[in-house]
């Protein structure tokens, strides 16, 4: 058990850090993740609900940290064609060009042997999904990796909503994702 309270400790030391190197210029570490969020994130998973659920904060600090976004002219938002209730961000350039800006724990994950990387995520990945199950939370996995992703048309196409996927959406972050 004392491992496992040093593992925990040393994610959130991390944590920590990573959220103090996200004060980017007039940019806060939450605006920061709503930006990292928004580019991995599919054409269906782009609303303020989406956001703060993946983020794991309430909607309305969600919808108010968007608004500064966009004032900001880090993202852009629209309606719905399909739902003129439901509001879609998506990053402008300057968002594109804030999430370039060094970041230590990038740096750090990047120095690592690949294999050790690629054992650190799966570790962190099967840690995520049984807290998220403990919690009730969802995946928010990959298109491609969903059991509604179907590969036989160009870009994808998932057969849940019934839609096409545009050109590089099938590596994006879905709502909707179940694990195949």
């Amino acid at each position: 058990m004392k491992n496992d309270h040093g593992i925990r400790i040393l994610i959130n030391r991390l944590a920590r850090i990573d959220t103090a190197g996200g004060w980017i210029g007039d940019l806060n570490p939450t605006q920061k993740a709503a930006l990292e969020y928004l580019s991995a994130a599919n054409q269906f998973s782009r609303s303020p609900s989406h956001v703060a659920e993946y983020l794991g904060t309430t909607r309305g600090t969600m919808s108010q940290t968007l608004k500064a976004l966009v004032r900001k002219g880090y993202v852009t938002e629209r309606r719905q064609e399909t739902d003129q209730r439901s509001i879609c961000y998506a990053l402008t350039e300057a968002g594109v060009a804030a999430l370039k800006e060094p970041n230590p724990i990038a740096k750090a994950i990047g120095a690592l042997p690949p294999d050790v990387r690629e054992d650190l995520e799966s570790g962190l990945m099967q840690s995520l999904r049984l807290a998220l199950a403990a919690n009730g939370g969802r995946a928010f996995g990959r298109c491609r990796t969903c059991t509604y992703h179907d590969s036989s048309f160009p870009n994808g196409f998932c057969t849940l909503l019934g839609l096409a996927l545009e050109a590089g959406e099938k590596d994006k972050i879905c709502i909707e994702h179940k694990e195949a």
